[in-house]
């Protein structure tokens, strides 16, 4: 007589099913179900997916690998997002001290923060130094709100720029670079927007080359691994998501000689900061007619010699703010990095300033 088979009791049954979506899991591939980053092919010249490097001053191109390759920007939109707002400072509808108020959807904006607040008022130059130091998306959407009126506004702003700058492969979805369906870039078009942006405005650098930012107690310092670890960096921008792996537009001067480059889809932060310092000294041992080309240059240059530290920055934040903090250094500005002097000294002139104003009040007082 055949044995009749019961079904299972409820739990176990459950228990049953859970084992078997955990072993599908397992037998899925790496990675799979989430957007990774493809990894950067073996043969290139440098550890990255794609790559540019420019010498600004003969208006020549040095070296490519993969420049038209479609990449998502991540942060590196907030150049452009920069671009717009000098635009608008310089065209006469706004200056660095204008307030902005801070709208409910940029204090609640997510990744990288300055520590924006809901109904909030702080100047346009504060936010400004906010997108270039602490890649805060909360201050790229209050930006994109006060110079175009609306975030869709500016967006719009945003590819009508690009097309103008000559940025041909390139799409935005919005003003901070945060994953959105259809944003793309190519680092040859990062290219082409970071010489207009110098080109325009060489003193923004002033903001990215800050290396710690102190708004209302919240302290957040740059992420370019250049700064203060490779001679005469001075900007410009990085950006990271998933999609893209780690990104970066880079610049330094050595001599009258300034190069430009940009860098998508690093595999991690430490690679792509020492493929920079790798890149620039085979561009500038060009420029030096020590190397026939960049190329040939980086075959010389093993990668374990230019290793960085992606971490060296926050702690010299730390240790710039715990001085700042001593009685004989407050009140001197919240902006720290390689113009910290010039901060200091017009601290100085405003404390003197201020002084003799209270002397002469005092004066006028008393009589």
């Amino acid at each position: 007589m055949p044995r009749i088979l019961r079904p299972l009791p409820r739990r176990a049954s459950a228990r049953l099913l859970f084992l078997v979506a955990l072993l599908c899991l397992a037998a899925l591939p790496p990675g799979t179900g989430r957007a990774a980053a493809p990894d950067a092919p073996a043969h290139n010249f440098v550890s990255v997916r794609s790559a540019i490097l420019y010498d600004l001053d003969n208006d020549a191109i040095l070296f490519e690998q993969n420049a038209d390759e479609r990449i998502p920007p991540a942060s590196l939109t907030k150049v452009l997002s920069m671009f717009l707002a000098l635009d608008h400072i310089s065209a006469g509808h706004a200056s660095f001290d204008s307030v902005v108020g801070v709208s409910r959807a940029a204090a609640r904006a997510g990744g990288s923060r300055m520590g924006l607040r809901n109904n909030e008022r702080t100047s346009l130059e504060e936010l400004l130094m906010g997108m270039a130091v602490s890649s805060g998306n909360d201050a790229s959407m209050a930006v994109a709100e006060f110079v175009g009126g609306s975030a869709p506004a500016f967006v719009n702003m945003m590819n009508v720029k690009a097309r103008r700058l000559g940025m041909r492969d390139s799409r935005f979805r919005n003003p901070h670079g945060l994953p959105a369906q259809g944003q793309y870039t190519t680092a040859r078009d990062m290219l082409t927007l970071a010489r207009a942006y110098l080109k325009a405005y060489p003193w923004a650098l002033r903001f990215h080359n800050t290396q710690a930012l102190n708004h209302q107690g919240r302290i957040s310092w740059n992420k370019n691994p250049l700064l203060g670890q490779y001679p005469g960096a001075d900007g410009l921008k990085t950006g990271w998501i998933t999609a893209s792996g780690y990104n970066l537009i880079f610049t330094a001067s050595r001599g009258e000689k300034r190069l430009l480059a940009v860098i998508l889809g690093a595999p991690d932060d430490r690679v792509r900061g020492s493929e920079a310092r790798r890149l620039l000294d085979a561009g500038f041992q060009v420029c030096g007619n020590q190397a026939v080309s960049v190329a040939a240059a980086l075959t010389l240059m093993p990668l374990e010699n230019y290793r960085l530290n992606p971490r060296k920055n926050a702690r010299e934040a730390a240790r710039q703010q715990a001085a700042r903090a001593r009685p004989d250094m407050r009140g001197q500005g919240k902006a720290v990095g390689n113009g910290q002097h010039k901060a200091r000294k017009g601290a100085r002139q405003r404390a003197s300033r201020q002084g003799r104003q209270s002397a002469q009040h005092a004066r006028a007082h008393a009589g």
